[in-house]
């Protein structure tokens, strides 16, 4: 059952250890499949190391488990709220990626000011309230400050990004997180300014004409 989106949500939660993103078991890469509505997701407890494509696991919408032998992730619920509330997401990241969350503690948003970020965000990246973990508190707050982009950070506890695939939202949170890198030993040294809204827009519409073999390109591959 959906072998092809196994392949490739396995392969996107793989992305996360070797770019640094996570540690251990925990984060996780989920993918909307748009015929069925099906969503494949990481299993809870499983170390990166361990996952194949067996050993996804195959959720309803409601989160009943179709296929697979595993318990899916504690994040599940909160992947299913993005998925209910956002038609255009077929993919969701989630990382404790250091230099993001570092932002995520303090309750503050990562700043426009870098080309890069904007680029593929079109935007700053929001830091949500508090929100309780692996709850559908989450997913709601990741909406709510989110406000139609794909990215946002949770106070106090990590990054959540978004796609139009699980491919695209791995690739956003990896790009979150040097741009958060960069921005944070940036004003290591002093205050940074931020780029105007509407060279914010220009980069955005730029890249995404421009980019890549055919253009129209969301995220840098």
């Amino acid at each position: 059952m959906l072998d092809a989106l196994k392949e490739e949500v396995c392969a996107q939660n793989h992305e996360l250890p070797a770019n640094g993103l996570v540690v251990g078991s925990g984060g996780n890469v989920s993918g909307r499949d748009p015929e069925t509505g099906l969503i494949v997701i990481k299993p809870s407890g499983v170390k990166f190391a361990k996952l194949t494509p067996d050993t996804m696991v195959v959720v309803d919408i409601d989160g009943k488990v179709i296929d697979g032998a595993r318990k899916p992730s504690v994040d599940t619920g909160v992947h299913l709220y993005i998925y209910k509330h956002r038609d255009d997401v077929r993919g969701v990241a989630h990382t404790h990626s250091p230099y993001a969350s570092s932002f995520a503690a303090r309750g503050e948003r990562i700043p426009a000011v870098l080309t890069p970020i904007t680029h593929i965000l079109g935007r700053d990246v929001p830091c949500s309230r508090y929100a309780t973990p692996g709850e559908v508190d989450t997913g709601a707050a990741i909406i709510e400050a989110a406000q139609g982009g794909y990215a946002a950070l949770v106070k106090a506890h990590g990054v959540f990004t978004m796609g139009a695939s699980a491919t695209e939202a791995t690739s956003i949170a990896m790009y979150l997180e040097e741009a958060a890198m960069t921005t944070h030993l940036a004003m290591l040294r002093g205050p940074v300014d931020e780029l105007p809204q509407e060279e914010i827009d220009r980069c955005f519409a730029w890249f995404r004409k421009n980019y890549g073999q055919s253009g129209q390109k969301k995220v840098a591959d």
